[in-house]
């Protein structure tokens, strides 16, 4: 068996709304991420580990901000995508590993729902996903709630055929 490590990082702007999108729910909020699709970050940063750990590039490489395709999407199909992607090349997922920087609203409540979403993407497990969520202390861009971070760490594996 032949193992890889990806890593993956994603950040937004936060401006005026109602509701954050964050592995794919919907979580009511007085400011929601700014960007060319759902801005979901914790939904990038994975697709971005996962790229990375198959050497397949990064997310703006197939899903570009500068296409309308892409315009307000939800970024689960995204997901699907990249997971599909890795499929065709023989890998699956062993485990995700991520964290979510916001400074409010508190979002603990919320991450079973979100793991829910992100094994159901995936077809995987809920045991072989971990959310977490910090704050900065309300230092930088995030801790001034001027924006929104997440960082991924997966593990793929591919089966190597005996000789």
């Amino acid at each position: 068996m032949k193992i890889r490590v990806g890593f993956g990082y994603d950040v937004h702007k936060l401006g005026k709304g109602k509701m954050l999108r964050l592995g794919g729910v919907n979580i009511p909020s007085e400011k929601s991420s700014i960007g060319h699709s759902d801005a979901d970050v914790l939904i990038h940063a994975i697709c971005d580990a996962l790229l990375g750990a198959a050497n397949l590039g990064d997310i703006g490489h197939y899903f570009s901000d500068k296409d309308d395709q892409y315009k307000d999407i939800d970024s689960k199909i995204l997901l699907k995508k990249v997971v599909n992607f890795l499929k065709e090349k023989g890998y699956s997922i062993g485990n995700i590993d991520s964290t979510i920087c916001l400074q409010k609203p508190k979002i603990s409540s919320y991450i079973q729902k979100m793991k829910t979403s992100l094994a159901g993407c995936m077809d995987i497990s809920l045991h072989d996903i971990s959310v977490k969520a910090t704050t900065t202390e309300k230092l930088g861009f995030v801790g001034n709630e001027e924006g929104i971070s997440a960082y991924a760490v997966v593990l793929i594996e591919k089966s190597i055929p005996s000789t």
